[in-house]
Formats: structure tokens, C-alpha cells, sequence
């Protein structure tokens, strides 16, 4: 008797409920790119997704759930995107600058979501915890560079967490002084490779 493959078989497609999430995510960001989140609603997020208020309540229970969804959604990409470089890096310079490289492609493309994120972080909870624990993982990734670049492991710890967050508020002011990001990248790559005790 021929036996039967009782796997459970991973699901590759999306669901219609995931791309209908998507959906009012990628609404949600374009609304934040046109005119603001102080213009957005629960309202003008559905109108801009094609559906209406109550199917967006069946996915999202207030325009703060949905940015806090886009904040998760962005922050993931980046996370994903900065370990990618670490793992491909064979140096930590080249970790350091190719993940700065990645950190300003991310606030070029999602800076108004990013921006977001850290203004909404002090008042919205689920938008800080999203945040926080982007902040957190990216930290742990450099301090594995540091480490690898020669810091002692808890100095490393230290030093990579704080130049995260030092990271985060120089990409912040750029965004908000409509300044270079390139510009912005360069200096922080010269500020984290001297950090780490790495030739500029």
C-alpha cells in the first residue's frame, strides 16, 4: 500500500485577506506620502484602499493598528535586509557601510513611515513596541560586527546599541530637514568605523 505524505503543506500563495491587508498598508503608506498622518482616518485610509470602513475594521481596529502595522512591516524589511549584509560581508567595514548603505535606501523609500515611527513612538505603545524591537535586533546584528572588528563582547553590545540609536536620529534629521541621506550615510559610516577601530 502506497503511504500517503500527511505534511501539512506550506501555504506559497497569499490569501485574499493578505493581499486585501497589503493592500490597506500600501494605502495607508501613500496616504502618509501625499498628505500626512494628520490627515489620515480609518476613513480615507479604506477610500484610498477601494474598500469600505467596515471591512477595514475586520483587519485593523483604528488608524493607529494599521501604522502600527506599516511601522512593523518596514522595520522587518530593514531588519531582514541589514542581517543579509552582515551575512554576506566577509569584513565588518564592509558590514558597517553596506548596512548603512541599506538603512538609507530604506528611509529614501519608507522615510515617511519611519518618521512616523518615531513621533508616534512616545504615544502609541504598539508603534514603539514595533520600533523598539527593530532598534534592538538591528543593535544585536552590529554587535556582532563590533565584536568581529575586535570590541569585547559586552563593549560591543554597548557601543553597537548606542550607534544604533545615534543612527536612528541622524537619519530622523535628515528626513525631517529634507537634507542628503547620502550625506547623512557618509558621516555615519566615518563616526561607526572610527567607533569600531576600523580604518575609514
Amino acid at each position: 500500500m502506497e503511504e500517503r505524505d500527511t505534511r501539512p503543506r506550506r501555504r506559497t500563495a497569499p490569501t485574499k485577506g493578505d493581499l486585501r491587508e497589503r493592500a490597506i498598508l500600501d494605502a495607508a503608506e501613500q496616504q502618509l506620502n501625499s498628505t500626512g498622518g494628520a490627515c489620515m482616518t480609518v476613513a480615507t485610509i479604506a477610500q484610498e484602499a477601494g474598500i469600505t470602513r467596515g471591512a477595514l475594521y475586520f483587519y485593523f481596529g483604528s488608524k493607529n493598528e494599521v501604522l502600527a502595522a506599516l511601522v512593523e512591516r518596514t522595520v522587518t524589511k530593514l531588519r531582514t535586509e541589514v542581517d543579509a549584509v552582515d551575512a554576506a560581508a566577509a569584513a565588518p567595514g564592509d558590514a558597517v557601510r553596506q548596512g548603512l548603505e541599506q538603512t538609507a535606501r530604506m528611509w529614501r523609500e519608507h522615510g515617511t513611515v519611519m518618521r512616523t515611527a518615531v513621533e508616534l513612538s512616545p504615544s502609541v505603545p504598539a508603534i514603539d513596541q514595533a520600533w523598539r524591537s527593530a532598534v534592538v535586533a538591528l543593535a544585536d546584528t552590529m554587535g556582532g560586527v563590533a565584536e568581529r572588528a575586535g570590541l569585547p563582547a559586552g563593549t560591543a553590545a554597548e557601543v553597537a546599541a548606542a550607534l544604533v540609536w545615534m543612527t536612528e536620529r541622524v537619519f530622523y534629521q535628515a528626513v525631517v530637514a529634507d537634507s542628503s541621506l547620502d550625506d547623512a550615510a557618509a558621516t555615519l559610516t566615518r563616526v561607526w568605523l572610527a567607533a569600531l577601530g576600523l580604518a575609514a
